[in-house]
């Protein structure tokens, strides 16, 4: 393993030196890129129907191909899981990346291509090792082993292509240097029992140099907990000693970092991500600052429409010589996947230029705005790590919707915290909440004001693993599954209503909601 560490780390810091080119000079690198993807997929069918072969800039690409959603390319989709060719990619389409998302409960099956895999996936993953050992030149966690928690993937009954959660096509496909350092073995990772895989992990790790993990938060802490009460010992490094890396994404780590903190050293380090089934989009380039470096030379042409444009007929998009730093944008993508002008859902923030940076700030669906007050995750993450930094307080789910009594004529956002350490006085934990999102967001604090549009937010402590039960009946266990933050309507909340009704307790838990529909409070 010292072997593979040393020759992995040179070949690794060699690469750094390449990502430096699309840093300096990114509108070259994004542009060169736009027209290398128009001339591959000129004579697919996608491409014929857009007149691909005539196209002579990027404003002709976004006068002539419409901003697209799931809905627009499924028909494509559905003609390749039936073993169609060329329609949205010259190359073949095999793996098909499942995802849900996070605001609907259909499935969505986005197409992953050969070109996709190796050239914005594996590629991205080697560079955020690279950025990794730049920051930490002394490293030697590629010695050990490093967990990913993966979802699962099968193979079809009638046509050979797979379909799994992104994660588990990645797994599936990585070479054998790489299988070298990961544990536990594939057919432990791609288990589709998620209980069963667990028990396997934790069973198969314990005696293990393992120094590293990476996945979703809410699912690595899952795992490392099981570790630690397993082995009877109270931090990760009683476990594993040489355990130096967290690498997250798929939900910000701020409403989890105090969990973590609890079971690690102070000298763990965190790495975040923004990868995707779409693609491998930004990686945290500095311990310093949750700011992520976009990836500009991955297969992926990016385009920014402003969040407040996104629901007119024609919004305009803009490249990223056009964005303003602090603005709220949402991410349009064309890949070498063959996705074109594809609205992703996300939402991003630029801090910075040459190099970009930027943070995410939510999905499109996700947010609360019933009273102009325009709450988004990044909001409600700052405001959940706040009031746990000042109380103690560890959470471990969230979600938030509004709470609207028509009778009266007034609204509040409910939030249904579960924590692992609960605050002492849960009054002063929703203030707090409530302060920091008047601080973080001006339309907000103007709707609170006095109470004339807002009224201060309920939140409902619920019993511990009622989010774990509300994903299991709803067939979310692992991988890459997460928990909706944020929503307009009020669908998740009466769901996990009903996940506690089984348990007899959803009285006690709601007293308050009841206490405020059913009295003025002033």
């Amino acid at each position: 393993m010292a072997l593979i560490n040393s020759l992995t780390s040179w070949f690794l810091k060699k690469r750094y030196h390449q990502m430096e080119l699309f840093m300096r000079f990114p509108h070259d690198v994004q542009n060169e890129l736009f027209f290398n993807l128009i001339s591959e997929a000129e004579d697919t069918e996608w491409g014929i129907n857009y007149r691909y072969s005539d196209i002579k800039n990027i404003d002709d690409f976004q006068q002539r191909v419409p901003i697209s959603r799931y809905e627009d390319i499924e028909p494509y989709v559905s003609r390749l899981l039936n073993g169609e060719h060329n329609l949205l990619w010259p190359t073949e389409t095999r793996w098909f990346a499942k995802s849900s998302g996070t605001t609907n409960a259909k499935s969505k099956f986005i197409p992953v291509t050969i070109d996709s895999l190796n050239d914005c996936h594996y590629k991205a993953g080697k560079d955020l090792l690279a950025l990794y050992l730049h920051k930490n030149p002394d490293s030697e966690f590629l010695s050990g082993k490093t967990i990913g928690v993966a979802g699962s993937s099968k193979l079809s009954d009638t046509n050979d292509y797979f379909i799994g959660d992104l994660s588990a096509i990645l797994m599936s496909n990585l070479p054998l240097w790489a299988h070298i350092t990961k544990s536990p073995n594939l057919s432990i990772a791609l288990m589709e029992d998620w209980s069963k895989k667990l028990e396997l992990i934790v069973e198969n790790t314990l005696n293990v140099d393992i120094r590293a993990i990476s996945g979703v938060p809410s699912w690595m802490l899952v795992i490392l907990e099981k570790v630690l009460e397993v082995s009877g010992k109270n931090k990760i490094r009683d476990v594993w000693p040489n355990f130096e890396l967290v690498m997250h994404g798929g939900v910000s780590l701020a409403p989890y970092i105090k969990h973590f903190e609890k079971i690690m050293d102070n000298n763990v380090n965190y790495q975040e991500v923004y990868n995707a089934s779409e693609g491998f989009f930004a990686i945290q380039d500095s311990s310093d600052s949750d700011e992520l470096l976009l990836l500009l030379d991955y297969g992926i042409f990016y385009e920014f429409i402003a969040l407040e444009d996104l629901e007119k007929s024609n919004p305009q998009a803009l490249t990223i010589e056009q964005v303003e730093l602090g603005k709220n944008y949402a991410m349009v993508i064309s890949t070498n996947a063959g996705l074109w002008r594809y609205l992703i859902g996300d939402t991003v923030i630029f801090t910075s230029k040459i190099p970009y940076r930027i943070r995410i700030s939510g999905r499109t669906k996700s947010y609360i705005n019933v009273a102009g007050e325009e709450l988004i995750v990044d909001n409600a993450d700052f405001a959940i790590n706040h009031a746990c930094q000042n109380t103690g307080a560890i959470v471990n789910e969230y979600t938030a919707a509004p709470l609207i009594d028509n009778v009266n004529k007034r609204i509040t956002h409910q939030w249904l915290i579960e924590f692992e350490k609960e605050p002492s006085d849960l009054l002063f934990f929703t203030e707090l909440l409530d302060n920091a999102l008047k601080t973080k967001n001006s339309d907000y604090e103007a709707k609170r004001f006095q109470n004339m549009v807002l009224e201060k937010p309920i939140v409902v402590n619920l019993p511990v693993n009622t989010f774990y039960k509300w994903l299991s009946k709803n067939g979310r266990l692992g991988g890459q599954y997460k928990v909706p933050r944020l929503s307009n309507k009020r669908n998740i909340i009466e769901e996990l209503k009903e996940v506690l009704v089984v348990e007899n307790n959803v009285g006690n838990v709601f007293e308050i909601e009841d206490y405020w529909l059913n009295n003025m409070i002033k």
